[in-house]
């Protein structure tokens, strides 16, 4: 486990391990993210991006009727179909 203290200004050093575990060099940026047990975690922008995405889509797919891979592939189907019918006209 690795401790990090927080400055007077508010500031930490993230510990080497840490820093190499999310590969981050200097000039990184990180972000901090609360996860669904409460916990803030630290993480990648681009993780963090990723996450955000991942909630604002949970339960579309079932909104859409969308329950298995078939479900999935006949919309693609129909989208692309759809698409080329409208580039011929």
């Amino acid at each position: 486990m690795d401790v990090a203290t927080i400055s007077a200004n508010g500031q930490i050093t993230l510990p080497v391990d840490v820093r190499k575990r999310l590969q981050l060099v200097p000039g990184d940026k990180v972000v901090f993210v609360e996860n669904e047990q409460g916990d803030i975690v630290v993480v990648r922008p681009a993780v963090a991006a990723l996450l955000e995405a991942q909630r604002a889509f949970r339960g579309a797919a079932a909104q859409a009727g969308l329950h298995d891979d078939d479900d999935v592939q006949a919309l693609v189907d129909e989208v692309r179909y759809t698409s080329s019918k409208k580039g011929s006209a």
